[in-house]
């Protein structure tokens, strides 16, 4: 197979419409939390979070057009409402070979979020080259969910796939997308510092071109080291947190490709305001060290009630031509 980047230079991003707090993914999500009620005005609040939600994606697009990523950012639709809309990469993945996947969510108020205008939008201004079309959207009638690159973290250098069992990553279709894909499966289980499993792969860990982050004291003892070592052995530098940066998501970045005049092809690394100020002085620099610029937003409204940062509302598209 022949070898891929790792970073994407364009992301997909759907623009929210009714984002806000839902009760039915948080049954999974322990990073959600509702605001207090507010019995004398809950719609005013409602529509309050849902235009500071706009504003944080809003921003987080601008920042990421000024440093050269391109951006297909799609408005969600009115009807049905679709609170976590703002999330595609848990419903689609585009690959450099041109293979389109669409997959299967565990709960039912997510699935309208797999909207065809969305891919055409992707295909039409971002020129994705649509070759293969891998739909694994049928397992929802067995009770199986694999979510994306929520429930994948993936090497695309060393085309290993990283995930954490969960209700919503299901070990057998892990390994049927690595078949398909050809990348090797490593599945492990991790939880909080309460004991519960972590819904997401991409609250755990990610890669980068240069660096693996890895929230260490996560993983269950047995499956530890053989994580570290499969990651290790990539050449990359691995760094480790603990249970305060995963809570902080500091587990949840992306390194993207940017172009510029003066760097030619650079890195840049993009994680929330939130995940910034959970790193120590010593993380910091050892991350700055390895990317070519460190993009820091803040997006607190979504992350407190949507569950996900930054990482959670980038669907990277590989396969452009």
């Amino acid at each position: 197979m022949e070898p891929r980047g790792q970073c994407a230079d364009a992301v997909l991003m759907v623009e929210p419409k009714a984002f806000g707090f839902n009760p039915d993914t948080a049954r999974t999500n322990t990073f959600q939390h509702a605001d207090p009620a507010d019995p004398g005005a809950p719609a005013a609040a409602a529509a309050m979070a849902r235009s500071q939600a706009l504003g944080e994606f809003r921003q987080l697009v601008r920042a990421l057009e000024s440093e050269g990523v391109a951006v297909c950012a799609v408005p969600d639709t009115d009807v049905p409402a679709k609170p976590d809309a703002l999330f595609p990469n848990n419903w689609v993945s585009f690959h450099a070979d041109g293979t389109l996947v669409l997959y299967p969510m565990e709960s039912a108020s997510r699935r309208p979020e797999r909207r065809q205008e969305v891919v055409e939008s992707v295909i039409g201004r971002l020129g994705f080259t649509l070759r293969h079309l891998l739909d694994l959207t049928h397992f929802e009638g067995k009770g199986m969910f694999l979510e994306g690159t929520g429930s994948l973290v993936l090497d695309h250098v060393a085309r290993v796939a990283y995930a954490c069992a969960s209700p919503r990553t299901h070990p057998a279709l892990v390994a049927e997308w690595a078949q398909e894909l050809e990348y090797e499966p490593v599945v492990f289980q991790a939880a909080d510092a309460a004991g519960v499993p972590l819904y997401h792969t991409n609250v755990v860990m990610w890669i980068g071109e240069r660096v693996a982050l890895v929230g260490a004291a996560a993983i269950a003892a047995a499956d530890r080291d053989r994580v570290l070592g499969r990651l290790r052995a990539s050449g990359r530098e691995v760094l480790e947190i603990g249970h305060a940066g995963i809570a902080r998501f500091a587990g949840n970045m992306l390194e993207l490709g940017t172009w510029d005049e003066a760097l030619g092809d650079s890195r840049v690394l993009v994680m929330s305001e939130t995940a910034r100020r959970s790193l120590d002085a010593e993380s910091y620099a050892r991350l700055s060290a390895c990317t070519d610029a460190v993009l820091a937003v803040p997006v607190p409204t979504i992350e407190r009630l949507g569950g996900g940062s930054v990482r959670c509302m980038l669907a990277e598209v590989f396969g452009r031509t």
